[in-house]
């Protein structure tokens, strides 16, 4: 057996201090990580207040809530699984206001609004909203602008206060059955990388990463795609939380797929039509093909949530993708505005004379 050999000292001591040296800058680098996090977090509530105001909704918890204009019904916008929250709706809701009052909001969770340490679901969400509305002294009768998952997330609301419900314009929105229908053709997974960088936020990686990949969308001012990026290590953990309670037993599908009936009500459902980019087949792991075999099965599902109303329409956006209040604002612009006209003459033929 050859004898061993005995390292140096001097190698002994060089290697620690390599070791040592390497741990110190890692310390180091993870040090610069947290105060980039901090600091970018401190610049984001004192360059971008919230608009309109902060309500309390119980349990010192505060929602963001702007409301503008005047008239009544209230138009409430309610955003899909998106990181804007009320900005979602800026193309939108300034020209909303100028006909009727309309407010906008961000979901617990999101850009400025307190997280909730209650289980994601869709009777959680139309309880919140309803008592921000309440709270900020905002009263029925609403027309409810829901766009994707906002889409359910307003038959929910509609679903537990009906009452207040007038009209719903439903946004390129989600479908209780989308899932199942769609199975044969999506492979989609939810991101194990943004799942990593939700839990590493406190590193400043998160942040990092989305001011080099996020763009700003159609008809987004450049404030509020900063306002976007600057909370959006914040608001990506609860569009996870939102994203994972989707399809989960007695999620947010399957919360809504008992309640498809809206009565009279004036509905109009919008449907996104443009081709899906390169970005979105890749993201849904789909061939152009199989595309357009989606793209027809998710009109047939929006042609059946019009059924949902005795007074519905069914409008193809050509020329917009998912998210058409960006793309084209106009038309989402018109069919709000259609039924807020819808319901003013109801309520002017139901009043006495």
């Amino acid at each position: 057996m050859a004898p061993s050999v005995a390292v140096k000292p001097s190698l002994k001591r060089m290697v620690m201090r390599i070791a040592v040296a390497v741990a110190a800058f890692v310390a180091f680098m993870v040090l610069m990580g947290v105060v980039f996090e901090q600091a970018g977090r401190y610049r984001a509530v004192r360059e971008f207040p919230p608009p309109g105001k902060m309500v309390d909704v119980g349990g010192g918890r505060r929602l963001q809530l702007d409301c503008r204009g005047t008239g009544s019904p209230t138009v409430v916008f309610e955003a899909g699984l998106s990181l804007d929250g009320s900005l979602g709706w800026a193309p939108v809701q300034p020209q909303v206001a100028a006909h009727t009052r309309a407010c906008a909001y961000s979901r617990a969770g999101v850009m400025w609004s307190d997280p909730s340490t209650a289980p994601y679901s869709a009777k959680q969400v139309a309880q919140d909203l309803h008592a921000a509305l309440a709270a900020a002294g905002e009263h029925g009768p609403f027309v409810l602008v829901g766009q994707s998952m906002g889409g359910l997330y307003a038959m929910n609301f509609t679903k537990q206060f009906g009452a207040e419900v007038a009209g719903l314009v439903l946004v390129d929105p989600s479908h209780p059955d989308q899932v199942a229908r769609v199975a044969a053709f999506m492979t989609e997974t939810r991101s194990l990388a943004s799942r990593i960088g939700v839990a590493l936020a406190w590193s400043g990686l998160l942040r990092a990463a989305v001011w080099a990949r996020m763009s700003r969308a159609p008809n987004q001012t450049a404030h509020d795609a900063q306002a976007v990026r600057a909370f959006a290590p914040l608001s990506m953990r609860t569009q996870l939380a939102e994203n994972d309670a989707m399809d989960a037993p007695g999620g947010t599908l399957a919360e809504t797929r008992d309640f498809t009936s809206l009565g009279n009500r004036p509905l109009v459902v919008l449907t996104a039509m443009a081709p899906y980019t390169a970005a979105e087949l890749r993201g849904m792991q789909i061939t152009p093909e199989q595309g357009q075999k989606v793209q027809a099965i998710w009109a047939q599902l929006h042609a059946e949530m019009a059924t949902w109303s005795s007074r519905s329409k069914h409008v193809l956006v050509p020329d917009a993708g998912h998210d058409i209040q960006f793309d084209n604002p106009r038309a989402v612009i018109d069919a709000v505005l259609s039924v807020v006209e819808t319901v003013r003459a109801d309520a002017a033929g139901a009043a006495p004379h």
